[in-house]
């Protein structure tokens, strides 16, 4: 397949089974891609880590990137891949969502958004332009659009005029990438950009900037500016709206999204592609999901469990270590505890997905969906 082609092989309702062809390896969809923010996944999970839980595809942040040790080092050492030592594909966000959560030190105008390092208070500039220079350095597959995450609810006139000017800036976005890819010595010559959809919870609006950007032909569709503070119901209407104007021959995106319930029914609505810090931010606080719910690996029951986490499981942590001594870690502060609950929840979502992608192929989707969706949210 040619680099940026996307093949869907298998529908099921409005749900697909696909894949999506990177300058470092095809992509089977539905995915999940595993958060590494700083080019490192929390919880002293390395590259070679990823590979054996499955991981197919690793996100790193922009913003972060830039702010340390800074895009020009990592571009001068050869690029994000080589940095970190991860040989798969590669998705970089563009920092918009960074400015929306630092909205006290920012300012928005037509060139960009000015805002301050939450490191050492330094002033940033970052535009379109800026954030596929900063991208291009660090050479990822797939580069996210720049485009302003707008809080949920915010005045329909407000919203209304940002996804005019977010598309004004995806155009600005595709010019420069188009650019910067035909220099000599770009460090990944082939990279791809996915644009956002951004829209409030308008569902007018939502369509409307749909139509826009999808009128750009990019190789891919991102649903940005959900799992902000709205309910979930109001984030799956949205979905239900939105993806029926998105190309059907181009994968799609929901962007920080979500819990194992989230991405089956994501998937069942037309989603391809999945990202959230949830499986890792939750393992290091003892939080450990299983086929029977969410596990808290604190309570006092488990003191003497010489179970695994999950009985079957065949994550590094469960063929080797009892619930007991994970506890005893995370009572004792102990680094290993972080390490080890992040690798089973990384394992448990790698295979998720993976299963959700069997399940697709035997035709079997809707039996997974209604024996799982709710059961995987609920607290043992």
């Amino acid at each position: 397949m040619k680099v940026g082609a996307f093949e869907v092989l298998k529908t099921v309702g409005r749900a697909r089974r696909g894949q999506f062809q990177t300058a470092h390896g095809l992509v089977q969809t539905p995915v999940f891609m595993n958060v590494g923010t700083a080019g490192a996944i929390k919880g002293a999970v390395d590259a070679y880590d990823l590979r054996a839980l499955g991981c197919q595809v690793e996100l790193s942040n922009t913003y972060h990137l830039h702010v340390r040790p800074g895009d020009a080092v990592v571009r001068q050492l050869g690029g994000l891949h080589k940095f970190m030592c991860w040989d798969g594909p590669m998705l970089t966000d563009s920092g918009g969502f960074q400015v929306f959560s630092l909205a006290s030190l920012r300012r928005i105008k037509e060139e960009g958004v000015t805002f301050h390092s939450h490191v050492d208070g330094r002033k940033i500039f970052m535009g379109p332009e800026e954030s596929m220079r900063i991208q291009s350095n660090l050479g990822s597959d797939i580069a996210m659009a720049f485009d302003e995450c707008i809080e949920n609810p915010s005045p329909y006139e407000y919203v209304s005029n940002s996804i005019e000017r977010t598309t004004r800036w995806l155009a600005r976005c595709k010019t420069e990438l188009n650019r910067l890819n035909a220099l000599p010595g770009t460090v990944n010559p082939e990279q791809l950009l996915f644009g956002i959809n951004q829209g409030g919870t308008y569902d007018d609006l939502r369509v409307k900037h749909m139509r826009q950007i999808a009128a750009l032909d990019l190789p891919g569709y991102a649903i940005g500016g959900l799992a902000v503070g709205e309910s979930t119901e109001v984030m799956y209407h949205i979905l239900d709206v939105v993806l029926p104007h998105a190309p059907e021959n181009k994968p799609r995106y929901l962007m920080g999204v979500g819990t194992p319930s989230n991405i089956i029914e994501g998937v069942a609505r037309g989603v391809d592609f999945f990202d959230c810090v949830m499986p890792t931010r939750n393992a290091r606080h003892g939080h450990l999901y299983t086929w029977d719910g969410i596990l808290n690996i604190n309570n006092a029951k488990y003191q003497t469990d010489s179970r695994p986490i999950e009985e079957g499981c065949g994550c590094p942590t469960c063929r080797r270590f009892s619930r007991a001594y994970v506890r005893h870690l995370m009572k004792a502060g102990e680094m290993l505890s972080q390490r080890l609950t992040v690798l089973h929840n990384l394992w448990f979502y790698n295979h998720l997905v993976e299963k959700i992608r069997e399940t697709l192929e035997q035709g079997s989707f809707d039996e997974f969906r209604a024996q799982y969706s709710e059961r995987l949210s609920r607290r043992i």
